[in-house]
């Protein structure tokens, strides 16, 4: 359930805003309003969420400004609404709520219970390899009762690095390996996990606007095993990314590691979660189950056609993106297809959703049809 304290709060309308902040609110709140930009969070954020809203604060201190500044600086965002916590859910719920609800076409009182099914269901999509490059499936978690990264001390990144790092460190059979701290990786050990897609980067301007990157490297690293299909990262976008990946398309066997390893988390920590909107993260299009199932795929018929492919991406709830992900484009052909839904279903009905969907563009981009 949403924090009770969060509830009185914002019903008492507590906060205690600073002029300077005051005028940066009412600044990135002009800026969105008087631009042509097509994001979630200009549609939503009407003169009369904004009035309700400008001078609140979350109990954590969190206020409107720590929302919308990176939709303000950055205005082709696609979404442009960050959570700086928990409890942002909560006393911003005017804009999260028609934003979230639109996003995730999400028309529930509540998200269901966890449950991730069994993951022998699902099986290899493209034994013969000839389209699907990879498959990776993450989600995300968040420590209870500490902020979300726009809020965060350089003390809260290295406390919750040390409480995570123990964890994963405690991982055995094929999920155990080693934590590398960021800062002691050297340059090209760093860049060729990242070019290799196993480590996330510095300088999103995204997640840079929105105060995620500060005082980096500190508390920020990657665990992964010997073979590097399973992968925990800590304190980039959020508290922990959980990943599971390999070359090939058996949805199963990368499934099932995930599910074993977020399981296994669950019983050394709690996570910020609630009944409505399941587990809470900093980017609202990852709440709920912030499953994201997906594929590298080599579509080169479909290519041809972007509209055909989006449309039949569309049926599915999937999203196509760039080779490198978010904010690129593709190369020779290739494509990152996600599930795009993670609220409102179980993390067995997200991949269900994505396995059935690339099933469905495989058979199209077959049979050459237009």
């Amino acid at each position: 359930m949403f924090s009770r304290t969060a509830m009185l709060w914002q019903r008492c309308g507590k906060g205690r805003i600073q002029p300077e902040v005051a005028a940066k609110i009412e600044q990135a709140y002009k800026t969105i309003s008087n631009s042509n930009s097509k994001s979630l969070v200009k549609k939503h954020l009407t003169k009369e969420t904004y009035e309700k809203l400008k001078d609140i604060t979350t109990p954590m201190g969190s206020t409107l400004l720590d929302c919308i500044q990176s939709g303000a600086a950055n205005l082709d965002s696609g979404v442009g609404l960050y959570a700086p916590d928990a409890d942002a859910y909560t006393v911003f719920h005017e804009l999260f709520n028609p934003l979230i609800a639109e996003y995730h076409s999400f028309k529930n009182s509540k998200h269901p219970p966890s449950c991730w099914g069994d993951p022998v269901a699902f099986s290899n999509i493209d034994p013969s390899n000839k389209y699907i490059i990879s498959t990776r499936v993450r989600t995300g978690r968040s420590i209870k009762d500490y902020p979300f990264a726009a809020k965060m001390t350089e003390d809260d990144y290295k406390e919750l690095e040390q409480k995570i790092s123990m964890a994963v460190n405690s991982f055995q059979g094929e999920l155990q390996g080693t934590y590398y701290p960021l800062k002691l990786l050297v340059p090209t050990e760093q860049q060729k996990l990242v070019d290799d897609h196993y480590l996330f980067k510095e300088g999103d301007r995204f997640l840079t606007a929105a105060k995620i990157c500060r005082f980096w490297p500190t508390g920020r690293g990657i665990f992964y095993n010997p073979s590097k299909t399973f992968i925990v990262w800590i304190n980039e976008e959020d508290h922990m990314r959980i990943i599971s990946m390999q070359k090939g398309g058996d949805i199963m066997a990368v499934y099932k590691r995930l599910k074993e390893g977020a399981e296994y988390l669950e019983t050394c920590m709690e996570f910020a979660h609630n009944d409505k909107y399941g587990y809470l993260t900093s980017c609202p299009t990852n709440i709920g189950t912030a499953i994201r199932a997906s594929v590298h795929i080599s579509l080169p018929h479909l290519a041809a056609n972007r509209t055909k492919l989006e449309e039949i991406a569309g049926r599915y709830n999937l999203q196509v993106r760039g080779t490198e992900g978010e904010h690129t484009e593709s190369v020779d052909n290739v494509y990152d297809i996600s599930n795009k839904r993670r609220l409102g279903l179980t993390e067995f009905m997200a991949i269900k959703e994505m396995s059935d969907g690339i099933r469905e563009l495989i058979k199209h981009e077959e049979s050459g049809d237009e």
